[in-house]
């Protein structure tokens, strides 16, 4: 069995790597960032939807029933979003391109998958992990990709950011608050489990302190736009009631 998972781990990890060097084939007129930020794309849409699936079709139900033993969908699943950490790490150790917390962010996510794995259980609850950490993961990229052709400053750029603050602050802060609840009082899960489940929640509140920030900021960008252009509108109507008599 370990060998079984070691072998679908290392294949996923080759897969990451293929489609992020055929990008980089692909789009050679782009940065190496642009290939990665495609395979993180790629990775979110399908983590989400394939934890998603897991958690609320396929079962069990991960606060109802953590410290289950794993089930052979868990444990794909699995197999490819620790495939997909360890390759993400990698190019970020290598390129120096994410700061301290998201590197810690990915390796307690490796860290927790592994154990689940070879513990053979408690597959429930770091899938649902899984869904709400990768559930705003696309909006992020796409964010990203929107700056990038210089489309952000843009309805479309609201609507991205919009979007990405509420399944923030609802999925991985308001239903993470749940699930960590009721993984920290049920007797099946593991110490060390639980552990993994406090850290990663904590680090989505340090996420979500910058996000609160950010959002802060461009509120309030958005706001003093609004009343520039609301002046100018008022002065030229002023002028033009003036000139009329």
């Amino acid at each position: 069995m370990v060998a079984s998972m070691f072998l679908r781990v290392a294949f996923s990890l080759v897969g990451w790597f293929f489609l992020y060097t055929w990008s980089c084939h692909r789009f050679k007129d782009r940065t190496y960032e642009w290939s990665c930020r495609l395979v993180t794309l790629t990775h979110g849409v399908l983590a989400t939807c394939l934890s998603g699936y897991i958690g609320f079709i396929d079962g069990p139900w991960p606060m109802s029933y953590p410290g289950l033993p794993n089930t052979p969908l868990q444990i794909h699943a699995l197999c490819i979003s620790l495939g997909y950490f360890l390759f993400d790490l990698g190019w970020c150790v290598y390129f120096q391109a994410e700061g301290a917390l998201m590197l810690a962010h990915h390796t307690v996510s490796i860290a927790g998958i592994t154990v689940s794995l070879v513990l053979g259980e408690s597959a429930a609850e770091v899938n649902a992990v899984i869904f709400g950490s990768e559930i705003t993961n696309p909006l992020l990229q796409t964010r990203w990709f929107l700056r990038e052709k210089g489309l952000y400053h843009s309805f479309t750029g609201d609507v991205v950011d919009f979007f990405f603050v509420v399944l923030f602050t609802g999925v991985r802060i308001g239903v993470g608050a749940r699930l960590m609840y009721c993984v920290l009082m049920s007797p099946k899960p593991k110490w060390f489990i639980k552990l993994g489940g406090v850290i990663m929640y904590a680090v989505s509140w340090v996420f979500m302190v910058s996000i609160c920030r950010f959002a802060r900021r461009k509120s309030i960008k958005k706001y003093h736009a609004w009343r520039s252009r609301f002046s100018r509108e008022m002065n030229l109507n002023a002028n033009g009631h003036l000139k009329s008599h």
